[in-house]
């Protein structure tokens, strides 16, 4: 039975991720873990809780070896827009965070690590439509920066240790469970509770901004479907373009007219 560690787990993706990962493989068998923010009833109750801080390598490796993980799902991160007010701290966490993760799986031969990318990666010189899975990556934040750093760390693991790493370009995330915590995309989720709650929003972004997105289900499927796969079907490993619908401020603000007719929306791109 896999002994899994789940970092960021109280996170919009971790806090979900967390609970499906224990629903399959047994709530005493993943252990979740976060940085301050207090679990939610249903993490807490469902399994194993941890504090931890993946910038300082000695607090992952105590609950790595208290419970002899051997698998393990990064999720901690600082995402684009709180990445863009204090870059120094996405660096940190991003990519030294990252860098303790993989030593620590390479050092105890882990069997597998999951450490998630992001459409972040692409910058304005990459193809809109049909974005290739080999492209053009010149992002302009510095979480898109770290990202990418990531996936070539990633890629590094696995070709000079042989670490099984993988990892996906995660679209926005639309979810109910747990708020966004600083993205670009968090619009697409901070927009219907200000609807329901104010009638109103001032939206980050233009109008005609088209994000791709993905339903939180999808994006949990997509990921343990990716782990449990057959390694050697595999063609890439730390960077698959994951993709599922692609909408723009303005088209979702018409569809939430249709159920809140009074609903109003303002633009002030950032």
């Amino acid at each position: 039975m896999k002994h899994i560690l789940v970092t960021g787990a109280c996170g919009q993706i971790g806090s979900e991720l967390t609970l499906a990962l224990r629903e399959r493989y047994g709530g005493e068998n993943v252990v979740a873990t976060g940085h301050r923010t207090q679990p939610s009833p249903a993490l807490r109750d469902s399994g194993p809780f941890e504090f931890i801080d993946v910038t300082q390598r000695e607090t992952v490796e105590a609950v790595v070896e208290r419970y002899n993980i051997d698998t393990i799902y990064h999720m901690a991160a600082i995402l684009s827009a709180t990445g863009e007010q204090n870059p120094h701290l996405a660096w940190d966490v991003n990519i030294n965070g990252l860098y303790n993760i993989l030593e620590i799986a390479r050092e105890r031969e882990m069997v597998r690590v999951f450490c998630p990318s992001s459409i972040a990666v692409f910058g304005p010189e990459t193809p809109r439509d049909s974005t290739p899975q080999e492209t053009v990556l010149r992002p302009t934040t510095m979480y898109g920066v770290t990202k990418v750093a990531g996936e070539l760390l990633c890629n590094y693991y696995f070709q000079r240790f042989g670490l099984d790493v993988r990892g996906v370009r995660y679209p926005g995330i639309i979810s109910s469970e747990t708020l966004p915590g600083g993205g670009t995309t968090d619009y697409a989720v901070e927009i219907f509770y200000e609807a329901l709650k104010h009638k109103r929003y001032t939206c980050f972004l233009r109008r005609d901004t088209v994000l791709p997105m993905m339903y939180m289900p999808d994006c949990i499927k997509a990921t343990i479907d990716l782990m449990e796969a057959d390694l050697s079907r595999l063609r890439h490993h730390a960077d698959f373009n994951l993709a599922a619908i692609s909408f723009c401020p303005e088209e979702l603000v018409t569809e939430i007219q249709k159920h809140v007719p009074v609903f109003v929306c303002e633009y002030e791109p950032d």
